[in-house]
């Protein structure tokens, strides 16, 4: 008996592959739906790792053992483990400018290029000074020595600015240069206040020109009498160096070289002719100066007159208060200037010096030549840092101009603290210490005694694992330091050739003595 339709009045639905689905619809009329790609089962890969017991698994031949072994759980670094430990740091420095050594902590070599450094945007430095600090015996003077006489191989030139010790010595005879000797008695003359290059063909420069190089000379020469005038004391404080005293010394400059007369050209004056015309002052500089009478002039400038005085006759006698008598070889590959007869006079004559001879070598270098690039390597620097507050403005001064003159300042000390004793804590003289080692972006940092890793801790901002390389792995072996470059830190082992180690050897005098 058939049923009735469900529907009335309906036809009825037809199944699926009775009638034309919507793709054969839209086909007909010539539209073609996307196809739905075929899916790929998902194969397992295999397992490479399988779980195993720390007894081994119990079947013959697979290490079965009743007992588990005794096993101790050591914490150490990728540093102290390199075999265990496969995910060794990359260099993150270009392999450009002197090899120095062996990066540790990556076994490749390690290239020191302070300029390029500067240029590349991807290393964070900013500047090319360079500050190195150790514990005497450490190798300090042989980094330095090494990193000059490669750097040579790039078109750079040394000029030691004071080598108290003759270190360079060695260095420069194997290089066919003879070091300037400075000392009393001696013949060799370095006048602080030369021109230099600014000097040059004065008459024939503009107004604008001549404006400009008046303000460099004179601004040199004031902060090099504000330097020495501060190295002297008056019982235990520093003789001031004002406002006053430095607008009487600038117009008694301006007034020797003939400058103020508008002369075309000018004439090189000293320290003994500056002090000369403070103690006679013509009517013009009295009234320059604004001072009522000469009288009045006399008695305000009495500290500045002795100071200077105490100078020349001091310290300065018979070897910068002379006109300069040494033609050095700016072509040479190295310069030296002497210190070492000068060492039995004490820390304080031997900063002084090491005052006018920065001082002499910033103005040779004001105008230096396109493509004369220079090292200066300033030894025992701390010696000059002791002198005072406008001791370290000087110092300070002379870093800033690293990056206009194009040269790489090499700053050599003992610790980072020596400059801090230039003042009582929290003077002006520690702050411009402290900023001042920021002025470095490159520090390498040899071996130190503990106490000393806690100050470098402290005023670099380094961690506890650097702080132990210094104190620790530092102090295993010469050559050996932490190179800060920026924010990156490099633990290198310098490697010296047979031949360099023989010119950059500095303890003959202690063999001599054995």
């Amino acid at each position: 008996m058939r049923r009735p339709p469900r529907h009335p009045g309906r036809h009825p639905v037809k199944h699926a592959g009775q009638g034309r689905d919507v793709a054969r619809l839209l086909a007909d009329f010539g539209h073609d739906l996307p196809t739905v790609p075929a899916q790929v089962a998902a194969t397992k890969e295999p397992r490479l790792f399988h779980h195993a017991s720390p007894r081994g698994r119990p079947r013959a031949g697979r290490g079965w053992s009743p007992a588990r072994a005794p096993v101790r759980a050591y914490r150490m670094t990728s540093d102290q483990a390199p075999v265990f430990w496969p995910f060794i740091s990359a260099p993150g420095l270009p392999p450009t400018g002197a090899q120095m050594g062996i990066n540790e902590l990556s076994g490749a070599s390690f290239y020191a290029d302070p300029m390029g450094w500067v240029t590349d945007e991807h290393v964070p430095v900013t500047n090319p000074n360079i500050f190195v600090y150790g514990k005497p015996g450490r190798g300090k003077s042989g980094t330095v020595k090494a990193f000059c006489l490669r750097m040579m191989d790039f078109g750079y030139r040394t000029l030691v600015l004071g080598d108290p010790k003759d270190e360079y010595e060695k260095l420069c005879r194997a290089l066919g240069v003879e070091p300037v000797t400075i000392g009393i008695g001696l013949s060799a003359r370095i006048n602080p206040l030369a021109f230099g290059p600014l000097g040059q063909h004065w008459g024939d420069l503009d107004g604008p020109e001549t404006k400009r190089r008046a303000q460099i000379v004179f601004g040199r020469w004031l902060t090099l009498v504000r330097g020495l005038v501060g190295s002297q004391r008056i019982g235990a404080a520093r003789v001031p160096f004002g406002p006053t005293d430095a607008q009487a010394v600038g117009a008694a400059l301006r007034h020797l070289t003939g400058y103020t007369q508008g002369n075309s050209r000018l004439v090189e004056t000293t320290i003994p002719a500056l002090w000369e015309a403070l103690a006679n002052p013509t009517k013009e500089l009295v009234t320059e100066c604004a001072y009522g009478s000469r009288r009045q002039f006399l008695d305000e400038t009495r500290l500045l007159r002795d100071a200077l005085s105490q100078l020349t006759t001091g310290h300065l006698a018979g070897m910068f208060d002379q006109a300069t008598n040494i033609a050095l070889d700016w072509r040479a590959p190295i310069q030296s200037l002497s210190l070492r007869h000068l060492e039995p006079l004490g820390d304080e004559a031997m900063g002084i010096a090491l005052t006018c001879l920065n001082s002499w070598g910033r103005g040779m270098r004001e105008m230096a030549e396109p493509g004369d690039l220079r090292i200066c390597v300033r030894d025992e620097s701390w010696k000059q840092l002791r002198l005072g507050p406008e001791a370290v403005k000087s110092f300070d001064s002379d870093l800033r101009l690293s990056r206009s003159a194009g040269d790489i300042q090499i700053a050599v000390a003992h610790k980072p603290s020596d400059p801090m004793s230039a003042g009582d804590v929290g003077s002006q003289a520690v702050a411009i210490a402290r900023d001042m080692i920021h002025l470095a972006d490159i520090q390498v940092l040899h071996g130190q005694d503990a106490a000393v890793g806690d100050e470098l801790a402290a005023l670099l901002d380094l961690g506890p694992m650097a702080r132990t390389l210094i104190t620790g792995w530092a102090m295993g072996g010469t050559g050996r330091a932490l190179w800060r470059v920026g924010d990156g830190l490099y633990k290198v082992q310098t490697v010296l050739h047979p031949a360099e180690a023989r010119i950059t050897y500095t303890n003959d005098a202690i063999d001599g003595a054995l």
